[in-house]
This record gives C-alpha cells, sequence and structure tokens, in this order.
C-alpha cells in the first residue's frame, strides 16, 4: 500500500531512546504540567463556583516584547492555557492583542524548549550541580567587589528584576551589568540627548494628530507599541471631520506606508534630505540639503500642511535614520507644538547607565571576566559578526546562560539553565508609558525550569526565594510608601485587598510615568552624508522579530504582511534595480560587505526605492529548533558594532542559483474589473457616495431567503479603512479553532489552511502605490455557491444564518471549493493535526494546546470560518441558563483586531452595530454581483490625498 502522506512526511521509526524521552515528557505533563500554580491567581472575569471540567478561566497577566509589557488575558481550560487575548484595562494593548501575544500560547508548549540544565562537558545536570560549580567563581568575584563578574541581559522594565540587579551591583559595586536587546532604539535614544540633554522616550499620539509625516517610521508596524498607536491612529481616522492625512518616506512598503495618504519611496540618504528641507520650511536653518526636485516639492507641500495643523501636527523618525535626525524631528515638533509626551525610560536603573556588547568582547578580549551570566538574550546570533561573541565567550574563566531553548548562545557557555515561560513564572514588567503590570503563572513549569528572577536569586547572598516572594515584596515596598495608617494589622489587610485587586486588574493602578516638560533646544548639526552605493535596510521580521520566535509554527507560517511571504525571509528590490542588475525573483544573490557575506532570494516588490534592499532579521538559525531551524537568510551576518540597521556600500552579485521565496498571495493591482475586489474613495468624494448593498436586488434562480427561523441572524462588517494587516486575527484565528500548519512544503503546493487571509490591493502602480488590505474569511453566504453542489449536504444553513460544515459528512469531493467564489475554504489534503503534522507538531504538549470546544479536524474535510459557532453556542447556553436574551458574541478576530476594524453582531437584534454599518456610505460587499448575498461585508478604504502635491516619481 503506498504511504498516505508525500516523502518529505514520513518519519523513520522512532528509536528506543526517543520513545523514552516522549514518555517522560508525558509523563511529566501529566503529573506536573497542567495543574495550576501552588500559589493563588486571581482570575480576571467572574470565577465559576467550582471549577468545572471544561469551562474556561481568564486570568490578567502580561507578555513581554522586547522588554516591554502587553496586558493579556490569559484563558485556561482544566488547568491547560489554550488562548491569549487583549486586557481592556492594560493601556499597551486596550483589550487588543498582536501577532507575538497570540502566538505566546504555542511557544509555551514548544517541544524544543529547555527541559534540564545542562554543562557542555558532562551534558545533562541538575540546578543542585549548577549551585555547586557556581560557588566557587562566585566566592572569588565576591571577594573583589565583584570584579571580573559581569551580567547580560535584555531590556529590563521589570521593577523586581531591576530591584535584584541594583541590589546585585551594591554587593559587588565592580560588577558590570551589560544590555542588548537587538532590535534597539539606540539612535532614538541618542536623538533625545542631543535634543534635550538627557536620555528620555518620546511617546507619540496619534490619536490627537491629524497631520502626520513618517519619515522611515513604521509606528503601525510590529513592535511592543503597535497597539497603542494604531488604536489611536484608527480612533483618529474614524471621524471624517478629523480624518487628517499620513505622509510617509520610506525605503520600501510598510504597513503604515499601505495607509499613507501621500508616500514616497526614497532611500534612506533622501529621506535624511526630506527631513531637513521640512526643517528649514519651520525656520531651523540649516545647510540646504542635496535632494531632487521632486523631493523638494513634497518637502514644501508637507511642510505647509504640518503648519497648518499646528498643535495637531507631528513627525516621526525610524531608527535607521542617525541620532541628529531624531534630534531634528524633536525640533520640529516643539516648533509645531506637536501631541507627544516625553516620559522617563521605563528601563532606567537609578545611578547606573549598563554598558554594552563592545564592552563585553572588551572584557572578553582582555581575559579579565571570570563570571559572566547571560540572562534571556541570544547575543551569539544577534551581536554581528565582527563581535564575534560565540568564541569570545569561550574565554570566559565560568560562563552560564538561561533561556527558553538551547540557543546559539547556549552553545557557547559552559553551563545553560531552562528559563520558565512568562505563562509559568511570576514576574513584573513595565509597559512603553510606564505603567506596571503583575505576570501571574497560569500553569507550573512544564520542564522543572525556574523564573529569571529566581535565577538571578541565585548570584546573590541571600537564601534563594520564589519568584512569587520577590514579586510581592517588590510591590509591597512600593505600596508602603504610600501608606498612611500606622496600625500593621489594618496595614497588612489594606496591601492583601491592594495586591489582589492589582491581579485582578492586570495592571497596578496609578503607575503609568508621568509627563515632563523639556526645554526648548537650537536645531543640530547635521551627520555626514551617507555614502554612495548600493544600502541594505535591516529591519525587525513582522512575523519573527529579531529572531526569538523562530520556532514558532503559527508565525512562520502567518504571511508577512506585505510581501505575503512565508517559512523565510528575502532581499526586497525595485524593479528597476532589479533589472540594472540582471537578476529577477527568486534568483540567490550573495550580499557582500568587508568580512561578512551572506546569501539570499531576491524579491521583486512595489513601493521600494531604487539604490536600496530590504532584508528582515531573525532567520537563516542554526539551534532555533525542529521548526526554525535553516529556514530563510540569517541578516545578522550584515550586522556590524558600529550601525545595526543600515549597511552601505553592499556588493551585490548574483550566485546563478535560485531559490523559493513562499507567497500565500500575489502582487495584485486592481483595475477596471479586478476594482470590484477592493473598494477605495478619496475623502472629497464621500459626501456623494453611497452604500452598497449585498446583491439582493439582483435575479436569481435560488428561492428568496427565508433562514434565521432561530430568531438570530448573524452578520460580520470589516472597515478596510482601520485594518493595518497586522496578522493579529489570523493567528487568533488559528489558535481559538486549533487550525493547523501544513509546513513549507505544502505551501510550495498552493496548499494552505488558514480560515482568515488578509489581501493586499493596489489601485495604483508599482512605483506609485495606493494599497489597501481587505480580511477575507468566509462570506457566510445567505444564497451560497458552496451548498447545493454538496452530494452529501456536509454543507448547510442553520437557522441563525450560519454557513456551517458537518464534518462527519464530508467525504472530500471539494465541489464546494471549487464552488465558493471567495476561495475561503480549506481541504485537508493530509492529516496536518491528525497523524502527519509538520516537522514536532504531533508532540504531546502541542496537544496541550488545543482548544476542547473545537473539533480537531482529520484528513479529507473541508473546513473553513465557522463565525466561531463554539462562542455562539456558549453564549446561547449561558442565556438560557441565565434566562435572558442573548448579548453580542466577540469573535476570535473580532477580539484581536487592536484597531478594531472587525465588527460581529446579531442583525435581528434592534439597534445593532452591524446594521448602523451597513448604512455608511462605505458599505460594499464583496462581489455582490454574483448575489450570493453575502453576511461579512465591508466599508471601503478612505484616502485624503493633499490637492497641491501630485505624486511623482522623477
Amino acid at each position: 500500500m503506498p504511504p498516505l502522506g508525500p516523502p518529505s512526511r514520513r518519519e523513520p521509526l522512532t528509536s528506543r531512546r526517543e520513545a523514552l524521552t516522549l514518555l517522560g515528557a508525558g509523563i511529566a505533563l501529566a503529573a506536573g504540567g497542567c495543574t495550576k500554580p501552588s500559589e493563588e491567581i486571581v482570575p480576571y472575569v467572574r470565577m465559576p463556583e467550582r471549577l468545572l471540567p471544561g469551562v474556561p478561566v481568564r486570568y490578567a497577566t502580561s507578555l513581554s516584547l522586547g522588554g516591554f509589557a502587553r496586558g493579556v488575558h490569559a484563558i485556561a481550560v482544566d488547568g491547560r492555557p489554550i488562548k491569549i487575548e487583549g486586557n481592556p484595562l492594560h493601556p499597551a494593548s486596550r483589550g487588543a492583542t498582536d501577532v507575538f501575544a497570540e502566538a505566546a500560547i504555542l511557544d509555551l508548549y514548544d517541544p524544543d524548549r529547555s527541559r534540564t540544565v545542562t554543562e557542555h562537558k558532562s551534558g545533562i545536570a541538575s540546578w543542585e550541580m549548577f549551585e555547586r560549580a557556581l560557588a566557587g567563581p562566585l566566592a572569588r568575584a565576591r571577594s573583589r567587589n565583584g570584579a571580573g563578574f559581569h551580567l547580560l541581559t535584555g531590556r529590563v522594565t521589570s521593577p523586581t528584576l531591576l530591584r535584584q540587579i541594583a541590589s546585585l551591583l551594591r554587593a559587588m559595586p565592580d560588577a558590570v551589568w551589560h544590555v542588548h536587546e537587538p532590535v534597539d532604539d539606540t539612535h532614538a535614544t541618542r536623538g533625545t540627548v542631543r535634543a534635550f540633554g538627557r536620555s528620555l522616550r518620546v511617546l507619540p499620539r496619534l490619536d490627537r494628530a491629524e497631520v502626520v509625516l513618517c519619515v522611515g517610521a513604521d509606528p503601525l508596524g510590529p513592535g511592543p507599541d503597535q497597539i497603542r498607536l494604531a488604536s489611536g491612529f484608527a480612533e483618529r481616522r474614524r471621524d471624517p471631520g478629523r480624518f487628517g492625512r499620513l505622509y510617509v518616506a520610506e525605503s520600501a512598503l510598510t504597513q503604515t506606508g499601505i495607509k499613507a495618504d501621500a508616500r514616497r519611496a526614497l532611500p534612506p540618504h533622501a529621506q535624511a534630505a526630506l527631513l531637513v528641507a521640512c526643517a528649514n520650511a519651520l525656520g531651523a536653518g540649516l545647510p540646504a540639503p542635496d535632494a531632487s526636485e521632486a523631493v523638494r516639492r513634497f518637502a514644501e507641500a508637507v511642510a505647509a500642511d504640518l503648519t497648518a495643523h499646528r498643535g495637531r501636527a507631528l513627525v516621526l523618525v525610524g531608527p535607521a535614520l542617525a541620532p541628529e535626525h531624531h534630534a531634528l524631528a524633536h525640533w520640529i515638533n516643539a516648533r509645531l507644538d506637536a501631541p507627544v509626551d516625553v516620559i522617563e525610560p521605563p528601563d532606567r536603573m537609578d545611578g547606573r547607565t549598563p554598558a554594552g556588547l563592545t564592552a563585553l568582547a572588551a572584557a572578553l578580549d582582555s581575559g579579565t571576566v571570570e563570571g559572566l551570566a547571560i540572562l534571556d538574550c541570544n547575543p551569539v546570533l544577534t551581536g554581528g559578526p565582527d563581535l564575534d561573541l560565540g568564541s569570545r565567550i569561550g574565554r570566559a574563566a565560568f560562563s552560564v546562560h538561561a533561556g527558553t531553548h538551547g540557543d546559539e548562545t547556549a552553545g557557547a557557555t559552559h553551563w545553560h539553565l531552562p528559563l520558565a515561560h512568562e505563562l509559568e513564572g511570576w514576574s513584573d514588567l513595565r509597559a512603553v508609558d510606564g505603567t506596571a503590570s503583575l505576570v501571574q503563572p497560569l500553569i507550573r513549569p512544564l520542564y522543572g525550569a525556574r523564573s529569571i528572577h529566581e535565577i538571578v536569586a541565585l548570584f546573590g547572598e541571600s537564601p534563594a526565594r520564589s519568584g512569587y516572594d520577590l514579586v510581592r515584596e517588590t510591590w509591597h515596598e512600593t505600596w508602603s510608601e504610600t501608606w498612611r495608617e500606622s496600625r500593621p494589622a489594618r496595614e497588612a489587610a489594606a496591601f492583601e485587598a491592594w495586591w489582589r485587586q492589582s491581579l485582578h486588574d492586570g495592571v497596578i493602578a496609578g503607575s503609568a510615568a508621568a509627563a515632563i516638560t523639556v526645554a526648548d533646544s537650537a536645531p543640530p548639526s547635521l551627520p555626514p552624508r551617507m555614502g554612495a552605493g548600493f544600502t541594505v535596510e535591516l529591519r525587525p521580521d513582522p512575523c519573527l522579530w529579531d529572531g526569538r520566535f523562530s520556532n514558532n509554527a503559527w508565525l512562520q507560517e502567518c504571511p508577512k504582511p506585505i510581501s505575503k511571504q512565508v517559512w523565510g525571509n528575502a532581499l526586497a528590490l525595485s524593479r528597476g534595480e532589479a533589472d540594472r542588475r540582471g537578476v529577477g525573483a527568486g534568483d540567490v544573490v550573495r550580499l557582500s560587505v568587508p568580512g561578512r557575506t551572506v546569501e539570499v532570494p531576491v524579491a521583486v516588490e512595489s513601493g521600494v526605492a531604487d539604490g536600496v534592499g530590504v532584508l528582515t532579521l531573525g532567520s537563516g538559525r542554526a539551534r532555533a529548533g525542529a521548526i526554525g531551524n535553516g529556514i530563510g537568510a540569517d541578516a545578522y551576518r550584515l550586522v556590524s558594532r558600529a550601525e545595526r540597521w543600515l549597511v552601505t556600500p553592499v556588493d551585490l552579485a548574483a550566485t546563478g542559483r535560485t531559490g523559493a521565496v513562499l507567497r500565500t498571495q500575489n502582487y495584485v493591482q486592481v483595475e477596471g474589473e479586478t476594482a470590484k475586489l477592493f473598494r477605495q474613495i478619496d475623502l472629497a468624494d464621500l459626501a456623494t457616495a453611497t452604500p452598497k448593498g449585498i446583491g439582493a436586488d439582483q435575479p436569481s434562480l435560488i428561492e428568496a431567503w427565508t433562514g434565521d427561523a432561530d430568531g438570530h441572524a448573524w452578520a460580520m462588517a470589516i472597515d478596510t479603512n482601520a485594518c493595518i494587516g497586522c496578522n493579529a486575527c489570523v493567528v487568533a484565528c488559528q489558535s481559538e479553532n486549533n487550525v493547523p500548519v501544513v509546513g513549507p512544503e505544502e505551501i510550495a503546493r498552493g496548499r494552505m489552511m488558514h480560515w482568515l487571509r488578509i489581501d493586499l490591493y493596489d489601485a495604483g502602480t508599482p512605483e506609485a502605490v495606493k494599497a489597501g488590505f481587505q480580511p477575507v474569511p468566509c462570506m457566510h453566504c445567505e444564497h451560497a455557491p458552496c451548498e447545493p453542489v454538496c452530494p452529501v449536504a456536509a454543507s448547510v444553513h442553520d437557522g441563525e444564518g450560519l454557513n456551517l460544515q458537518v464534518y462527519n459528512r464530508c467525504v472530500g469531493t471539494r465541489f464546494c471549493q471549487a464552488n465558493c467564489p471567495y476561495k475561503v475554504r480549506r481541504f485537508n489534503f493530509f492529516g496536518y493535526a491528525d497523524g502527519q503534522e509538520y516537522a514536532n507538531l504531533d508532540a504531546e504538549p502541542i496537544r496541550a494546546q488545543r482548544n476542547p470546544n473545537v473539533t480537531v479536524r482529520a484528513r479529507g474535510v473541508m473546513e473553513k470560518c465557522t463565525y466561531c459557532v463554539q462562542r455562539i453556542a456558549t453564549e446561547r447556553q449561558g442565556a438560557e441558563r441565565d434566562g435572558r436574551a442573548m448579548n453580542d458574541v466577540v469573535t476570535a478576530c473580532q477580539s484581536a483586531c487592536p484597531t478594531r476594524a472587525i465588527t460581529f453582531s446579531d442583525l435581528a437584534r434592534p439597534g445593532n452595530p452591524v446594521s448602523a454599518l451597513r448604512a455608511d456610505p462605505r458599505h460594499y460587499a464583496l462581489l455582490e454581483e454574483l448575489n450570493t448575498r453575502p453576511r461579512t461585508t465591508y466599508l471601503a478604504n478612505l484616502r485624503a490625498p493633499n490637492p497641491d502635491w501630485a505624486e511623482d516619481h522623477t
């Protein structure tokens, strides 16, 4: 009998060692993993009187990205965390999520996570063995006041961890603390020093800005502040009277560039010239920049618009531009009275400025490093080849790495310690605006790992303590500073009430940093102009960030918002640049700078400036795990200690080979008949626009719709003007509905399983992009073309207007897929979640993530969006139990969206929000001329082009 799967999916028989490993992991998971932590954690939503099997419970906690907090609700069923949603009380999440928060749940169950303490010579060890090995080097360091001891961390905003590090440095004053954050804001920080005389953090308020100029900046793109910024941007643009205008100058398309009303593709040196020209128009008096006539005209139009909106105008500069340009942006914003808040950085320790990686490399070279502790960062990967920390770390007499995975840095140190996931341990974090929140565990550590607080405590003189005690002590001290009563008994009771309320809310009330006033400054002197030559701009990956999520299968298969590439990265070039260099899409090129090279396939994309290539970080790893190993090209090979974001000049040479650039959607330019796929309206034409229906006025051979017999009519409306293409909804749907990963081989065959996709349509040209995002789930058509063609009635309608798929009837004819004009139905060609999983996704821990309220589909079944029917059923059961009418249901995609672009409601309920949106003049249905009468409809994208500037590219 032939094998059921393709050759790439057949696995050898499991060896005895592998079998014992899996057995041990299963026993550990069953015995200790899927149980509640020993300390009490407080649910955010009402706790059931008794914890019933299968009843979801929500807990408020926080997840970090680049060290900063995003407040979330973690949903657990029977002690198993299964889903992440946003905390509406947290200012950094506002009830929404991003792709990284949604995918954190899969990281928790990653089979490749570190499971034990290891020593580079003997292999598997124990915590006791490590503590004995640490005792000698630590005693020697203490005897010398810490001289020779170095601590390396990522960005630290945790008040408890900062307190621990401060205590450690007081005990060992000659020890050195280093900080390395791969996606850093060094240029922005140095820009505040030049502008204000000290390091500060500037928070833009997009909800108050009507005219915004982004020069190389992508505030709507991935990052720890994405949700707050995107939410404010969408909030402002919901009011046509305050719609404003967004200008963008950038090297290649970003999510912010897609939403721009006026955009220019400019190389970095031209971006700097544009900024200087705008500043001179406001009276800066700087030397005239070397800019083209087209850039000057653009700068004049932008400066006039900014000046006309004083108090409501804002300029943002990207991380690739020099610190002087950031300082110049601060000067411009001061002239404009821009809506920005200036605060003290949340990641600073009083009296101590951490050193960087360069200082650590110098210390290692000098041979003075007796002890090196690297906590929760991977500098061997992200530090760049000229630092070569992989070999330098070996010069330390004693080194230890603590992380969730045995990554590149773990392989370079003497010891490796398994670090607990943020859903497994106690901690605290601050958001970008300084708001503090608590991190509480939902589950005991699956693999015997310890939290970062418990590991740092090993280096102190006091006895080891639990993370819970350390965090609680931090906040008891902070709380006591404001306590005014003198009776200890009352103080203890008051603190306990405050503590439980803080756990309940997930936010420390009143902890946001206060805005400070800064003095005006003169325009800064300009840096030397960049040298000529081909430039490569490096960017964080919108799905993998800095590479820490490389082993997350959901994020590897999540389409990048602009390129739609999955399972890898590519060098983005303009068509003109590719033609001049004689390369095409898929050609592998060699990028070379002195001493460093990387080979990467080419992706020819719209909206890229000539003379520039754009490459994302985080791919090409060798020790990511079974999912991430060997996927893509390692862009860190181009990083230098002098410059992380711009590499110039770069030699680009074709290798004569080709490589796969896997995409889930090709570039679509809408014109003529295809313009019906995506509707875009200029703001000036909004007054004369009229809402479009769902095609009910078209003739049909199908009988008139008489459904909704159960008294409900569920429908969805999606505002494409608010959508920023961030894919949070896509990963949320995957997490909620047990949507499987198919892997790169299946993607290459054109197969994918996402129930929701975000299409990108361009009404402009490759040189002058006028694009927009359009999320496309199942339309739940009243006249569904998929239903009459199914020979076994597997595709059916219920009495509430839902187009359902009966899995145990489906025989896999795929007639419904062929008859769906929206192409939203997915077919299980293989048992992607049932026996033929990709890589290690069949491991026992992965199964613990699955939502028990959603069927795990087997091979040969058609599946698609269900409007989260399980959530509708849960609300129906609650209404029947409580004797009340059903409330609105929040779907997974709706709850994740940071801009609230998705609205879901019951059309049969008077005053429902979807009916109001259907009366909006921007309303339309996708392919409404087909008369499928979809329940999912859209609001058109809006643009507000500047009438005083015509887009030209001369």
